[in-house]
């Protein structure tokens, strides 16, 4: 059977998706639970989530909840690390610890028929994690290999160096790896007391998404997790981000055959009225394929293989970010281009990229909950940024009534030209002169940790 090409399939209409309802309830030991029963698969993803990610560390602690969150699964209860890894793979669950700057994350994907199993591990490493001395050690070498690792690297160099002059003076500033000389310092006393002092029920959070009924997985998780100990836990001082004037910064890195470009600057909260508006209009500059500056820098000039802008949410603050790499050579015609893409975008944006960009979004609304582990990550913001419990029911509405006034004010507001950051990683014989030709303004050269030099 041959197939007409010609003409496009024609829409069938709009949109009708209705997300499953997800519950709550509260564990004999105070620790919240949010849960989704999904039975397509006999799978259930659960994520045990700690308020205690990297914006927690210590000062000259930095890193000290990275450490933490990959020692805690070095051995619990009564088995020591290579004893607990077999446990964990024979029942064919996946254990997966991560930090950011807002959480630890504790994730597992778990066959439904042993679930309870996992659950019981899952509990021994919350609760009761060894921290034995030579895994502490080991794992302390680990990462101060790892951050070695990532300073040799320019896209890593690039984005944490970017994150602490835009976030400069607040409790995000830091990389979550945290610094050498800080690492350096740390005792398995630090990561004791922190996982002592955090790791509680009234600072703790489970989200459960899959095959097992409500009743089951409550009996379960009060099974298991029994521990009462509550502390009052004093988050990070009140973020007091302070809005920069314009500037080039630029870090050396040898040899170096291709730029990174970070370009940005603060932004307001995840939770503020104006992000419908805001997220469409940097759709239509540069957060899809078919975007402005995806079309310019790597469809008609070739400088790169992909650029993306994106507007950035921790918990308690957010800011807008270009990121791109591109050829050294090309570096200041780059930059040229994406600030000529950002005048441009303030003096128009049309009906059709307005309309293509609502209906981009809303289609493929749907298709970020298709899996366990997208609705758990979905429900975690819900919960992160204090988002309202309809907000996906009312998701597609709020883009289908954004209007046209409104994304073109979001654009005054929050696509700031004149407060732009400027951050460039390359080889400084090659990109240096080009940089002098574009701008008056002074270039701040730094090492790769972010130190003037």
């Amino acid at each position: 059977m041959k197939i007409d090409r010609s003409n496009p399939p024609q829409s069938s209409g709009k949109v009708k998706f209705t997300l499953p309802k997800f519950e709550r309830f509260e564990l004999k030991n105070g620790m919240n639970v949010l849960f989704m029963q999904k039975n397509h698969l006999p799978v259930v993803k659960i994520n045990l989530q700690v308020n205690c990610g990297s914006s927690f560390d210590p000062i000259g602690k930095s890193g000290l909840a990275f450490l933490t969150a990959h020692l805690i699964g070095e051995g619990a209860g009564e088995y020591n690390s290579l004893q607990l890894d077999e446990e964990i793979e024979s029942l064919g669950t996946l254990f997966d610890p991560s930090t950011d700057n807002d959480i630890v994350n504790l994730s597992m994907l778990a066959l439904s028929d042993k679930l309870e199993r996992s659950l019981e591990l899952l509990s021994l490493v919350y609760q009761s994690p060894q921290f034995n001395d030579d895994d502490f050690n080991r794992e302390k070498n680990k990462l101060l290999a790892k951050i070695v690792q990532n300073l040799n690297e320019p896209s890593f160099v690039a984005s944490s160096n970017f994150d602490k002059i835009v976030l400069k003076n607040t409790f995000y500033e830091n990389s979550v790896l945290g610094k050498t000389k800080d690492v350096e310092t740390f005792s398995n006393s630090d990561v004791i007391n922190f996982h002592k002092k955090y790791f509680v029920p009234s600072n703790s959070l489970i989200i459960v998404v899959g095959n097992v009924t409500k009743n089951n997985l409550e009996e379960m998780l009060n099974k298991y997790f029994t521990t009462f100990a509550t502390s009052i836990i004093e988050p990070p001082k009140p973020i007091i981000a302070e809005k920069q004037n314009s500037k080039f910064y630029f870090i050396h890195q040898e040899n170096a055959a291709q730029s990174e470009i970070r370009i940005g600057h603060l932004s307001n909260k995840r939770t503020e009225p104006d992000y419908f508006a805001k997220n469409i209009a940097n759709s239509v500059l540069g957060g899809q394929f078919s975007s402005r500056l995806n079309l310019n820098l790597r469809e008609a000039k070739g400088f790169t293989y992909g650029i993306h802008s994106a507007f950035i949410y921790y918990k308690n603050v957010g800011y807008f970010e270009i990121s791109t790499s591109v050829n050294g050579k090309d570096t200041a015609e780059s930059i040229s281009e994406i600030n000529k893409e950002l005048a441009g975008l303030k003096l128009e944006i049309t009906d059709n990229e307005i309309d293509f960009v609502k209906s981009y979004f809303i289609k493929r609304f749907p298709a970020t909950f298709e899996t366990n582990s997208q609705i758990v990550n979905s429900l975690s913001n819900l919960v992160k940024f204090s988002l309202p419990e309809n907000y996906f029911d009312n998701y597609i509405q709020n883009i289908s009534n954004c209007s046209k006034a409104e994304i073109e004010k979001s654009i005054i507001e929050h696509f700031r030209t004149d407060d732009l950051i400027y951050l460039i990683v390359g080889d400084k014989e090659i990109v240096l002169p080009q940089l002098k030709q574009i701008t008056n303004l002074e270039i701040i050269e730094l090492d790769v940790e972010g130190n003037i030099v």
